[in-house]
């Protein structure tokens, strides 16, 4: 108990934290590593097929006015895919340095959901999945960023059809729980392994393995549930998942009540 063994204490608890910091700063430049490697693997792929079909056109290869049109309109979609990773990745780095910048308004989550649902209708009805949505009456309205709720919902869906199989259903819902906006979307698909849960919302990650995709042209590059993620925690809500092979796969996010009672403050002040 004397001041040699409160000194030996603080060196320890130093020690202890200096060796965690450097842990974290190794993890930190693995993740950077990684990062840039799947996103060069990502991207050089449709780069390589965009060649491939450029060159063929260039060079006369193909002549046919059929074929050429077909390498056209596939150049076009292999440019829109490199665009949609590309701003993927931009929004993901504004979420993690914190740039993001969130505009809240009064919205009405039935309506929000309803037209959100409606977006998909088409894509859905082709799949052969039934869409669902419900709201209890006592959560609208709501303070939030509708964009970013709209890319959050957008994200969750596009990922529950990718799994989902005709004869399916996608249901999304929003209820009042503990005193937060408390938002699910279950769906009826494969499912996802018990392994493979805590790692389902890390950029990059897919878990095609045990997931195959009801289409494979569908796109993905495993960056929607890691910026749906981002934008949560941003809006200091909570974001997880739970799954069973072959039983369906439900997300869950929550809104703070917290940030609906000070944009009611706020907005009685204007």
């Amino acid at each position: 108990e004397d001041e040699i063994a409160q000194l030996a204490q603080a060196f320890n608890e130093m020690a202890v934290q200096l060796e965690n910091a450097d842990a974290a700063e190794r993890a930190l430049d693995e993740a950077r590593r990684n990062l840039v490697a799947w996103a060069s693997h990502d991207l050089r792929t449709p780069l390589t097929s965009l060649k491939v079909m450029l060159d063929a056109l260039a060079d006369g290869v193909v002549d046919d006015p059929d074929t050429v049109a077909r390498y056209l309109l596939q150049s076009q979609n292999e440019v829109s895919r490199m665009s949609a990773l590309i701003d993927d990745l931009f929004e993901l780095a504004q979420l993690d340095a914190g740039h993001q910048e969130f505009k809240f308004e009064w919205i009405t989550l039935s309506d929000h959901l309803s037209d959100t649902l409606e977006s998909f209708a088409v894509q859905a009805d082709a799949q052969g999945v039934a869409l669902e949505g419900s709201v209890a009456p006592q959560v609208d309205p709501i303070w939030a960023a509708p964009d970013k709720l709209s890319r959050i919902l957008d994200n969750l869906l596009v990922n529950a059809l990718r799994y989902t199989s005709g004869g399916g259903n996608i249901h999304l819902n929003a209820e009042l729980v503990d005193n937060q906006v408390q938002v699910e979307l279950r769906d009826s698909g494969q499912g996802i392994r018990a392994e493979e849960l805590p790692f389902i919302f890390d950029p990059f990650y897919r878990a095609d393995k045990s997931r195959p995709r009801v289409d494979d042209k569908s796109g993905g590059v495993g960056l929607g549930l890691a910026i749906v993620k981002g934008l949560v925690e941003a809006n200091n809500g909570q974001i997880w998942v739970a799954s069973e092979p072959g039983m369906g796969t439900v997300f869950t996010f929550t809104l703070p009540k917290m940030a609906i009672e000070s944009g009611q403050h706020a907005g009685e002040g204007l």
